[in-house]
């Protein structure tokens, strides 16, 4: 039921087909987070409008809230949301650094302390993959253990190395569990933090496993792009060609680009529609502030090249009143915008790697959007340099229990 099959490469960035059950997707592509089962005030049909692919949901989240029992008793996330497309569910590891002073980590798993009434959730991996299956996504993730951000190498050493242990775990469960999943493609992750010796030990014990994606996980936790790039640059070229690349929680308009010249396929993040909850818009210029002066007296769209109802509708001055006078409909419009901006940017990064001119349209876009002068980072991304990551100069040792 899963194929991916290479269309087009210019340099390491690549096109390519993503077969799952529930569609086919085009990549590089960027995936709007429903953590909890929507993607905060839109609807399925809006998403389907501005083409989105692939929605991320949350094992964690739905796991407590409604419990997946009741998603499964909906056909699983695409009855139960409506959207008709395939879906990628997070396993709940991200949430063991997130929630990281309401757990404690074992070789069995975590325990968690309930976000909701503080009751205590135990999350294995056998458990997460049990949740995945009923939540019915076409690619679930291994459970992980994603370190803080910074981190002492011993102790991501000892994490990455749990991390493998529970992917064997996380695979038996799969094919034990009551239909074999077949339906199901389980990406393993690949962790390490910003240190090139640990990223290689964690491809080293991973890639054998030979699962149908892999994740790069442990990044955009708290580290400079200067450190996040060139481990992003390691690790992608290390990963099998003939199988998706995933980089996960990370979605800034910059870091799609970066990530596309580096060989990534698949990317999310709650970036753009947190950003325009807050009142902001994406484009090719940066950041709008809606909540400043200038866009209440502007007669012009957002991005006059931008097809999305927002932009095809309303003036900025609209949208900026709206924003002031915390109109419900502010957000909805700045993040429908905002996610269509991002599927335009991988639509545009798709289409030049067909024509061959990728690198080229790369440097022309980073430096309009930043404002004239490319930074180190990303102009080693778009080179393919794998400059060595740099070590926090006072990294913190985080608890293992």
């Amino acid at each position: 039921m899963f194929e991916f099959e290479i269309q087009s490469r210019d340099g390491r960035a690549r096109t390519a087909r993503f077969q799952t059950p529930h569609g086919s997707v085009q990549t590089p592509m960027f995936m709007p987070v429903g953590t909890q089962g929507s993607v905060k005030g839109l609807s399925a049909e809006e998403l389907t409008g501005i083409g989105s692919q692939m929605i991320l949901g949350n094992t964690y989240h739905l796991m407590l809230r409604p419990g997946a029992e009741m998603v499964a008793a909906h056909g699983g996330l695409p009855g139960f949301t409506a959207y008709p497309g395939p879906f990628l569910t997070d396993s709940g590891g991200f949430q063991v650094m997130s929630l990281g002073h309401m757990r404690s980590i074992s070789e069995e798993g975590v325990v968690f302390k309930s976000h909701l009434d503080g009751s205590l959730v135990s999350l294995t991996p056998e458990r997460s993959i049990e949740v995945q299956g009923l939540l019915g996504a076409d690619v679930i993730m291994a459970f992980d253990e994603c370190p803080p951000f910074p981190a002492e190498p011993p102790y991501i050493r000892s994490s990455l190395e749990r991390t493998v242990r529970w992917l064997e775990r996380s695979l038996k469960a799969q094919s034990q569990g009551e239909r074999g999943r077949d339906d199901q493609a389980l990406f393993a992750i690949v962790q390490g933090g910003i240190h090139p010796e640990l990223r290689q030990q964690s491809l080293g014990a991973t890639l054998p496993f030979g699962t149908p994606g892999f994740a790069i996980g442990g990044l955009a936790v708290g580290e400079s792009k200067d450190q996040m790039f060139p481990a992003v640059a390691y690790t992608a070229a290390r990963l099998p060609e003939s199988k998706p690349r995933y980089l996960m929680g990370v979605g800034h308009p910059e870091d799609l680009v970066a990530g596309i010249a580096l060989g990534v396929d698949m990317f999310d993040c709650v970036y753009p529609t947190r950003t325009g909850r807050f009142g902001y818009a994406l484009t090719d210029d940066g950041r709008l502030n809606l909540n400043s002066a200038p866009p209440r007296q502007q007669l012009i769209p957002i991005d006059p090249d931008c097809d999305c109802y927002a932009c095809v509708h309303h003036t900025r001055a609209y949208l900026a009143h709206l924003t002031k006078a915390e109109e419900m409909l502010s957000p909805r419009l700045l993040s429908l915008h905002n996610l269509r901006y991002l599927h335009r940017l991988v639509e545009r990064s798709r289409a030049a790697i067909e024509g061959g001119t990728f690198t080229e349209w790369a440097s022309v876009w980073g430096e309009r959007y930043f404002k004239g002068r490319l930074p180190d980072w990303f102009a080693r991304a778009l080179s393919g340099d794998e400059t060595p990551a740099l070590v926090h100069s006072a990294p913190i040792k985080a608890e293992a229990n």
